[in-house]
């Protein structure tokens, strides 16, 4: 991170996203700390095509608590060199000072309720904090402005094409399609010199990213350990796109203590109580929270008795992409809390390890009467990790389960399901 903003404390680092009123919505429940990376560990093979990291951070703030099932919210750092070439591009002096005034309908609206500073802060500051000029892109309007102040003719008649409705087609092939960034487009149009007012409006807001916590607060007293999926991907055109938190953290080097700002609030998946029986489905990174369950499920067994837990995890490959695979073994192992002495399992789908997919839907239906057991002795349902199709095809599993081993309707699995989230006893934490 930009040294400038190492000398930023988190109320100036608030103060100056909120500046810009309506990107950033102020959260009341937030708990704000600075962390630094005290490890960063690759848990995927080398020569695999995924690399999923295990970054375990110091929490820096003596007052700062956590709880399983909670998400740490991170802002990340853009490349300070994106970062100089978006200022001159647009002619910027980066050490000139800055205020952002309210529009003129928003002034009627009372300070406080838009936690809004007008305190000048430096003109670079603000864009490393507030503007994604290098990750995000840009929408159609940023095209229809652009054209106001083109210069050179051929670029100002291929901006009106891309926002016109004529050119919605040919702006998603060049702009989303490619996910090309705001300082590529301004590359794309070297005539355009468009006034700083503008961008403040325009370009995309930088957004924190959030990562379900993967460590319990009893097994890891002042650490918050994350598990994240370093986002790479290539275009249909072939040029490399990364993902810019979770790459800019894979690249954090722990000895140099860099301090990153951070925020922790609730998530969708709370923290059962040692009595409830559990049920968990986390395929992929969707293991993440539920590390921290097993975590804090054995320590609490060793103060007294817990309700049992099985895991269905899934990955790719045994040996490439089993994520703390020793870990759960050992956990299955000398009446753990995934043992089956302590009415525990522990259940892995390889998708890719033989010819026919297997997923974790597949080794739930084979345990179907011991899934049933569960939801009968007051069982709950914990379900984490992509929101495309596993959440649909993990609920799918568990109606046919109902169905078959209660002897019901599918209508009727579907209203148990329904009743269980109700009552907390059914909860999905997905993202995309």
């Amino acid at each position: 991170m930009n040294s400038t903003l190492q000398d930023l404390n988190l109320m100036e680092i608030e103060s100056v996203r909120t500046m810009t009123p309506g990107k950033f919505p102020h959260h009341d429940c937030r708990r704000q700390c600075f962390v630094n990376m005290a490890k960063n560990v690759r848990l995927t093979n080398e020569d695999g095509d995924r690399d999923v990291r295990l970054f375990e951070f110091n929490i820096l703030s003596s007052d700062t608590e956590y709880e399983v099932g909670d998400v740490l919210e991170i802002l990340p750092c853009q490349n300070p060199a994106a970062v100089n070439a978006f200022l001159q591009r647009c002619n910027l002096d980066p050490e000139s000072y800055i205020s952002v005034q309210l529009a003129d309908t928003a002034k009627s609206l009372p300070v406080s309720k838009l936690n809004i500073s007008c305190k000048p802060i430096k003109l670079r500051t603000f864009v490393e904090l507030t503007m994604d000029i290098a990750s995000a892109s840009p929408r159609r309007y940023f095209f229809e402005v652009m054209s106001f102040f083109a210069t050179a003719e051929h670029e100002k008649e291929r901006l009106q094409y891309f926002a016109s409705p004529e050119g919605r087609d040919d702006l998603y092939q060049y702009n989303q399609k490619e996910r090309r960034t705001v300082l590529e487009v301004l590359e794309d149009f070297p005539s355009v010199q468009m006034p700083f007012e503008w961008f403040v409006q325009l370009v995309p807001p930088l957004k924190t990213r959030l990562f379900s916590i993967s460590s319990s607060p009893l097994a890891h007293p002042d650490q918050i350990h994350l598990t994240v999926a370093v986002v790479a991907w290539t275009t249909p055109f072939k040029r490399k796109r990364h993902g810019l938190c979770s790459t800019w953290l894979a690249g954090l080097d722990p000895q140099k203590e860099t301090r990153i700002p951070a925020w922790i609030q609730r998530g969708s998946l709370r923290r059962p109580s040692p009595s409830l029986p559990l049920i968990l489905i986390g395929p992929g990174t969707g293991c993440a929270p539920f590390r921290a369950f097993v975590e804090e499920r054995a320590l609490q067994s060793t103060q007294g008795p817990v309700a049992p837990v099985i895991f269905f995890f899934g990955c790719r490959n045994q040996e490439k992409d089993f994520l703390y695979k020793d870990s759960w073994l050992s956990h299955c192992e000398n009446s753990g809390v995934l043992s089956e002495e302590k009415g525990g399992g522990f259940f892995v789908a390889f998708s890719r390890d033989q010819l026919q997919k297997v997923y974790v839907q597949h080794k739930m239906r084979e345990q179907s009467q011991r899934i049933w057991e569960l939801l009968g002795e007051g069982g709950a349902v914990y379900i984490a990790g992509s929101a495309t199709k596993m959440p649909a095809d993990v609920m799918l599993a568990l109606e046919e389960i109902i169905t078959k081993e209660g002897g019901t309707p599918m209508e009727s699995a579907t209203r148990l399901i329904r009743q269980l989230e109700k009552v907390g006893r059914y909860n999905v934490e997905a993202w995309s």
